[in-house]
């Protein structure tokens, strides 16, 4: 994935999290920042995030258009998107059951000191990025650059099982948080609107 395409992805970035979205090492995608900002295709926020411009925008529809032409590959992410959409839905609950949970018949912000109540919603959150590495096998298959989505989302799920819980739904890193760059992604990719 190019760092044009990340930032139309996943919005205002600095440069560790485009970083982890395209693989490259920092001072690769610093460079690279640099020379689309020259071209006047991404722009530098104060607090050193970078975002997107109407002509980098512009630029991206473009190039994705193309490398979608070129590869052929509409009707399998078309359909890998479809397959998406299933998923979409449960992911949203399941974020929802991580950061709330039932007390006493009310709902109540999760403290997460309920070790059974988190292990069930974790256990669901495997199963489902179980059948979402199908989806994203099949991406990759039609187009390489979203190979990156199903190892940044399970890496997500490392993090909170080695007790970072905040990668589950509250950090840039998230698996919330890719999920949803996988979303525009495919939202892009296929010239569709949010």
């Amino acid at each position: 994935m190019s760092v044009l395409h990340a930032l139309r992805c996943g919005g205002y970035a600095g440069v560790a999290r485009l970083a982890a979205a395209t693989g490259l090492d920092p001072a690769a995608v610093e460079s690279e920042l640099i020379d689309l900002g020259v071209a006047g295709l991404v722009t530098r926020i104060e607090g050193g995030a970078w975002g997107l411009t109407g002509p980098g925008r512009a630029a991206d529809a473009e190039r994705t258009a193309a490398e979608l032409a070129a590869a052929g590959a509409r009707p399998a992410v078309a359909a890998a998107y479809e397959r998406f959409l299933v998923l979409n839905p449960e992911l949203l609950d399941l974020c929802t059951a991580w950061q709330l949970r039932p007390v006493d018949g009310a709902v109540a912000v999760n403290d997460h000191d309920d070790l059974a109540y988190d292990t069930r919603v974790l256990d669901r959150f495997a199963d489902l990025d179980a059948r979402a590495a199908g989806v994203c096998a099949a991406l990759t298959a039609a187009l390489p650059r979203f190979g990156r989505y199903p190892v940044r989302l399970r890496a997500a799920l490392d993090r909170v099982a080695n007790g970072d819980l905040e990668y589950l739904t509250d950090h840039t890193g998230s698996y919330h948080a890719i999920w949803a760059e996988l979303h525009e992604d495919q939202l892009a990719t296929l010239g569709m609107p949010r």
